[in-house]
């Protein structure tokens, strides 16, 4: 089992930053790959960024290249995500999730690979 907490969220304006945290517990937080999605009402689930097991490898979805930056700490069962120059279409419920796959280089994009999600943390951004 695993149990992942998202913190960081909360009311920014637009242009402005953001660093959003997910604690992990309950497995070895250092042997799976890590994944951000967002969601707003009424639409699916979208990948913001994925990271493997040691950092090696990292994916972004299009609409933040560029703005987000995912990373992981592993001693501390941390991944983090570094969100800069917001805009109000970044505004959404920001969950963090794990990949207990055995591919640990993987960035896995879709949410149906992921095994375990956080309760998520709400992100607006203001005009």
């Amino acid at each position: 089992q695993v149990r992942l907490v998202e913190t960081g969220g909360g009311l920014v304006q637009a242009g402005g930053s953001l660093r959003l945290s997910c604690a992990a517990s309950g497995r070895t937080f250092t042997m799976f790959p890590m994944g951000w999605f967002r969601q707003t009402p009424g639409k699916e689930r979208e990948f913001v960024a994925a990271i493997s097991w040691n950092g090696g490898n990292r994916a972004y979805g299009n609409p933040v290249k560029g703005r987000f930056t995912i990373d992981r700490d592993n001693a501390k069962n941390t991944v983090y995500l570094q969100m800069n120059s917001l805009k109000p279409e970044d505004t959404a419920v920001y969950y963090c999730a794990a990949d207990l796959s055995v591919d640990i280089q993987s960035t896995p994009i879709k949410s149906d690979e992921y095994h375990y999600w956080g309760q998520g943390t709400q992100v607006i951004v203001s005009c």
